[in-house]
């Protein structure tokens, strides 16, 4: 009589009325008949798989005789249904394994399993575990809650339409285990965070705790990373996952000294010894530094970068250059070799180069206009250097067209007016070896960039500016920049389409008519 009090089942209707589930994933199916052969040696048969589709072979020879939009979209149906059925059926023998070496299907474990639990998942296959109560009790604080009452009673218990039995399963058996961390090591990223949702489904605290221990001492892919983050906010689990986090977050202070971290960054790659380092650093910065700016453009952790910072390495660029070019203007050809006076130029050249991308990318461009302009010394200089010294020099000014032609520079008319006037000649000047000598110059795109420039100026300077280039043009030919189109578009301003600002109204008449109302 003992035995029956011990092995009676409760009624389930009394389990819903109690309240006993209160996720909806979880339920209790009064109507449902848990059958033995849901057990891991006898199992349902999975749902019968559709025939095999037919050989390519025997598939296009349909297509070609007697191909119907239907009849192509139920072979594609078919293989499709196939795929799926082969990944449940997969599924289904992982979990089947997990039960068969579960550790409450050893007899000498002791104690009732008291809980029949079945697990059932959105496309019916239902999976059963006979487990103990106290073990769910000890290990989960909701079934503690919900199995409080009632001790040595047979309780059955129904997970009801989950993402993925295997997990579920695995959580239960995880739940038996001493060492959790042990036999988390085999996991990918991927399977235990799949765990750390399940566990804090059920709160099973160790079991959160030990997934949030992995996640932390764990390699992550990007990939991974996006998830890590995903599945902690969803989850709500910032304080237990602090340590987690502090992988990819930075501390408020930290993120707001962006500056402190950059200019040392960027002055350790003006000043580098190795120049293929030097590249490749530059590379680096550049391409992490345009990826910020894409995705944080309107975004307040994004990099705080100050301008007078950047223009400080603008002025030691200039200085530097400036330098270089006064030796080499007083240098005896005889006492120095040409070849490391070139480099050394070009060096300098191509760092202000770097900073003025960065500028320019970042929106900070507009004072450096000003700036080089204002370098008649350097442009001095510049006109006693052969060209094939200097031309690196000459490719600044092509940044700065190429950015104002597309509006990525907003300056005043007098800016980009003294620009031209400083630096024009010198460009084209340089232009054909720069052509030779850039691999990487995109010649119609600076070509286009001049002549975006020169038409932002006032009429009159078009005039000046594009009638001295026909001249130059005609006689340099390729090594002078075509500006041909900005050309015609000033001819047309001037003798074709022309706008008259002071237009006479005096032979305009107005008749002013009062209708009756």
């Amino acid at each position: 009589m003992a035995a029956e009090n011990i092995l009676r089942s409760k009624e389930v209707s009394n389990m819903i009325k109690q309240g006993f589930i209160s996720d909806p994933t979880f339920s209790f199916s009064p109507s449902r008949i848990i059958s033995p052969t849901s057990s891991p040696h006898h199992h349902q048969n999975p749902s019968p798989s559709p025939s095999p589709p037919p050989s390519s072979s025997s598939f296009s020879e349909k297509i070609r005789s007697s191909s119907t939009l239907f009849e192509v979209m139920s072979e594609e149906q078919q293989r499709e249904s196939k795929q799926l059925d082969d990944k449940r059926r997969k599924s289904q023998e992982r979990v089947f394994k997990i039960l068969a070496d579960a550790p409450f299907q050893d007899g000498n474990l002791g104690g009732l399993r008291d809980v029949k639990l079945s697990i059932t998942s959105k496309d019916g296959f239902m999976t059963t575990m006979n487990v103990h109560r106290s073990v769910l009790v000890d290990q989960s604080r909701f079934f503690a809650e919900k199995l409080q009452h009632d001790e040595g009673v047979m309780h059955c218990v129904e997970i009801c339409d989950c993402d993925d039995v295997e997990v579920y399963v695995e959580t239960v058996v995880l739940m038996y285990s001493d060492d959790l961390k042990r036999r988390l090591l085999k996991e990918d990223v991927g399977k235990v965070l799949d765990l750390l949702k399940v566990s804090s489904a059920i709160k099973f605290d160790t079991g959160i705790i030990s997934c949030l221990d992995y996640l932390e001492a764990v390699p992550w892919s990007e990939d991974d990373e996006e998830k890590v983050v995903s599945v902690i906010d969803q989850l709500q689990l910032h304080d237990l996952a602090a340590e987690v986090l502090r992988r990819v977050s930075a501390e408020p202070s930290t993120s707001a000294r962006g500056n402190d971290i950059l200019l040392p960054l960027l002055s350790g790659v003006l000043h580098a010894k190795d120049d293929k380092a030097r590249r490749e650093m530059k590379a680096l910065i550049s391409g992490l530094l345009k990826e910020e700016t894409m995705k944080n453009r309107n975004h307040i952790n994004s990099i705080d970068v100050s301008c007078e910072s950047l223009y400080q390495l603008c002025h030691k660029c200039l200085s530097s250059l400036t330098l270089c070019l006064s030796e080499a203007e007083s240098i005896d050809e005889n006492k120095r070799d040409r070849g490391l006076l070139k480099g050394e130029i070009c060096r300098e050249a191509d760092n202000l180069q770097w900073i003025v991308e960065i500028m320019i990318d970042r929106r900070l461009g507009e004072e450096f206009v000003t700036l080089w302009a204002d370098q008649k010394e350097l442009a001095s200089l510049h006109s006693k250097i052969p060209s094939m010294y200097r031309y690196e020099i000459s490719r600044v000014t092509a940044q700065l067209c190429i950015a104002i032609g597309r509006g990525q520079i907003l300056v005043p008319n007098d800016a980009r007016f003294s620009l031209l006037c400083t630096w024009l000649e010198a460009l084209y000047d340089d232009f054909g070896w720069m052509k030779r000598a850039c691999k990487s110059l995109d010649k119609k795109l600076v070509e286009e960039g001049l002549g975006q420039t020169i038409l932002t100026l006032p009429l009159a300077q078009q005039k000046v500016i594009l009638l001295n280039w026909f001249n130059r043009f005609l006689n340099k030919g390729d090594d002078c920049p075509n500006i041909q189109r900005a050309f015609e578009v000033w001819w047309r301003r001037a003798f074709i389409r022309q706008y008259v600002a002071d237009k006479d109204y005096s032979n305009l008449q107005i008749t002013v008519c009062d209708y009756p109302t």
